[in-house]
């Protein structure tokens, strides 16, 4: 791998870190029909295409989601700003996690925080999470481009040309992937060993899980007619 190639990287990085993201004040307050979601991913994210013809969202994706547990019904066929921050999570997690993974990310997150608690927001998260990702561009971009000097040196000694070139570039592809295989690889254990507390600590049916929620809700309630008494 030439010299070249590792500006064409450095160029690849200058423009990832520019890719149209789903910025949380670009969220809309009112709640969309199906057709208004799609849209609105596919706008906001056209620029993570691999291709032209990729499809960001779709209406099969989404009643998918749903029947699989990791999207909350719509209500009355409209979509909240909540249902398009977990949109936006799955969007991310899919390319990496499987969806057993997934469902065990986002019901904890859906079940505690879609509609708001004392402790907080789905909005209040993403705005969170938007903002610590974002901050981590600028080291991924030197972590990707100290791999790609680091394959430049790789090889060295091989006289042909292309060859050499090819080595070095699959050096690239296999540091790259063997950092995401590694972390895929946390990402799992972390989950793992969270299902594993989850499953001590919470109800265990869906049922039992809706009587919790319910019950917190009255909490919530009482608490503030006891407020407005005062």
């Amino acid at each position: 791998m030439n010299t070249e190639y590792t500006q064409f990287v450095a160029t690849l990085l200058k423009r990832l870190a520019k890719l149209n993201y789903i910025k949380p004040g670009e969220v809309p307050n009112i709640d969309l029909y199906m057709d208004q979601v799609t849209t609105f991913m596919d706008e906001h994210l056209s620029d993570c295409k691999r291709r032209e013809d990729d499809k960001i969202l779709t209406k099969t994706m989404i009643n998918n989601y749903t029947k699989n547990n990791l999207l909350p019904p719509p209500v009355k066929k409209k979509y909240s700003k909540e249902h398009l921050y977990v949109l936006t999570f799955i969007y991310y997690f899919k390319n990496l996690l499987s969806i057993s993974d997934i469902q065990a990310l986002l019901n904890p997150l859906t079940e505690q925080f879609f509609e708001g608690n004392d402790t907080g927001s789905l909005d209040d998260i993403y705005k969170q999470i938007y903002n610590l990702c974002k901050g981590e561009i600028s080291g991924i971009s030197k972590d990707v481009l100290e791999k790609a000097h680091l394959s430049e040196e790789a090889f060295s000694t091989v006289e042909d040309t292309d060859s050499r070139e090819f080595l070095q570039f699959f050096s690239l592809v296999s540091l790259l992937s063997f950092d995401v295989y590694m972390k895929k690889n946390i990402i799992e254990s972390l989950i793992d060993d969270f299902a594993s507390r989850s499953q001590q600590e919470v109800p265990h049916t869906k049922s039992e899980r809706k009587a919790e929620k319910a019950e917190r809700k009255a909490e919530k309630a009482e608490q503030k007619s006891r407020k407005n008494e005062k």
